[in-house]
């Protein structure tokens, strides 16, 4: 969340040949869910899926619990990575079957922190569906959550996917606010790269505003942001359609969509 992807992956790396060596399924769970989450974020889709699946596999096999250690549960991570990687794919049948299963996952573990990281995926998947009744939904039940558990990052972030639903339903002046506001706290919690894909939520709501100048503006931004800290899957992501129509295709080099 604060450094470059490469910093990270070097540490994930280190993880899984610790777990391996300890020959502990429980570690082994952790460290796929680290190496998908890491390789999910660099734009590698294939490769984080595998990861995602391994660490799944030795989740079902039913030879691990949760443990109390965790900051939320491998397993849950793992059906996420999964879900996102398998949606840049195009497997979207097979991305919304795995992020309903984390959803109901992490209610099961009563996992507040994997349930507020899962509740926000969905929001994301749903976004890119252009599903706004369900993202819409899904942003009050991350901002209730979030509220009552005091989680700032996760109360910034609903907050810009229900900024993004209210621009989509046609009310930009009060979606923008609700974006704006959630960018801010993010940026006040220095929450690193997480604003790369938010300042592109707040692009299309600026273009659908007909602030268009100011878009291009806001993506550009974006872009550096990402590239900084090599978060190649923003950049895929500020290459969908509607931003497309906003920035005119600009390149970025990583990722894939």
């Amino acid at each position: 969340m604060t450094e470059k992807l490469t910093a990270a992956m070097r540490i994930a790396k280190q993880i899984y040949s610790l777990a391996r060596e300890q020959d502990n399924s429980r570690l082994m769970i952790g460290a796929c869910n680290a190496s998908a989450g890491t390789l999910y974020f660099l734009g590698n889709f294939e490769s984080a899926r595998e990861y995602a699946v391994s660490g799944l596999q030795i989740w079902r096999s039913g030879s691990v619990q949760s443990s109390a250690e965790d900051f939320y549960t491998p397993a849950v991570g793992c059906l996420g990575y999964a879900a996102m990687s398998e949606w840049h794919l195009g497997e979207i049948a097979s991305s919304q079957v795995k992020m309903d299963e984390a959803i109901s996952l992490a209610k099961k573990l009563n996992d507040t922190n994997g349930l507020a990281l899962t509740l926000n995926w969905a929001a994301g998947l749903a976004t890119n569906e252009r599903n706004l009744a369900e993202v819409d939904r899904l942003a009050s039940d991350l901002i209730e959550l979030s509220t009552r558990h005091n989680f700032a990052y996760f109360l910034a972030v609903g907050c810009i996917h229900r900024g993004w639903a209210r621009c989509a339903s046609g009310n930009s002046a009060e979606g923008i606010s609700w974006i704006e506001q959630g960018i801010r706290d993010l940026r006040g919690n220095r929450n690193g790269p997480g604003p790369a894909k938010s300042l592109g939520r707040k692009a299309e709501a600026l273009h659908l505003a007909d602030r268009t100048s100011k878009a291009l503006e806001v993506i550009n931004e974006a872009q550096t942001l990402a590239e900084s800290f090599e978060q190649g899957v923003y950049c895929s992501q500020l290459h969908t359609p509607a931003s497309r129509r906003v920035s005119h295709g600009f390149g970025c080099g990583r990722g894939r969509n």
